[in-house]
């Protein structure tokens, strides 16, 4: 069953129609720095338009791939089998999405901010426990300090801490961890933790 649409699906929804449309298939900055550390069997989690996705399926990787979006889905779905890609899209409420088995690499950019903090920080700790020893995993959520508003639902959103999102990761190797800001419509601006980090093999 398709997942029930809320403002937030909507927006992406209509963002995704619009970058099918224009032929928008570059990686953004934080799917340039998740690229090099995606390997072996993929989990993307809010793969949005799956343009990393599909970057990974086509070096070989095994990927799976999951949004609420029906439009980037789709898409995805046209694009794996016209290139016969080994790569399964899903539609999924990801807000309670439960996933199955272990990955070598979970990517989970631009996702989690959109739930409560009490849905995103249950969800955070399942895409940890998805990771395989040794796996990776790729997160990037908006921060406090954010002060755009415009794509999240009346349902609720998370502007996380850094501080407490590291925490979380004790005993993880850190491959690369940024906080960056960008601007935003009308003198706000967003301002979102990136952290790739690996997990224990003894995990």
């Amino acid at each position: 069953m398709s997942p029930s649409p809320n403002p937030s699906v909507a927006f992406f929804d209509r963002q995704f129609q619009r970058q099918i449309a224009e032929g928008e298939q570059a990686l953004n900055p934080f799917e340039l720095a998740a690229r090099p550390h995606v390997r072996g069997r993929v989990l993307d989690v809010g793969c949005g338009l799956g343009n990393l996705a599909l970057d990974a399926a086509r070096r070989g990787c095994e990927v799976h791939a999951l949004d609420a979006s029906a439009a980037a889905i789709d898409h995805l779905r046209r694009v794996a089998a016209r290139e016969s890609l080994p790569l399964i899209a899903e539609e999924a409420d990801l807000s309670d999405h439960v996933p199955e088995g272990r990955y070598d690499t979970v990517v989970c950019i631009g996702l989690l901010m959109f739930f409560d903090c009490a849905r995103a920080w249950r969800q955070l700790e399942r895409l940890q426990a998805a990771t395989a020893p040794n796996g990776v995993l790729v997160l990037n959520v908006l921060i406090e300090g954010t002060t755009f508003m415009g794509m999240f639902s009346p349902e609720g959103h998370c502007l996380f801490e850094p501080g407490r999102v590291l925490e979380r990761f004790a005993g993880w190797e850190r491959l690369h961890e940024a906080i960056e800001a960008f601007d935003a419509p009308a003198g706000t601006s967003k301002r979102f933790l990136t952290l790739i980090a690996r997990r224990p093999c003894t995990a």
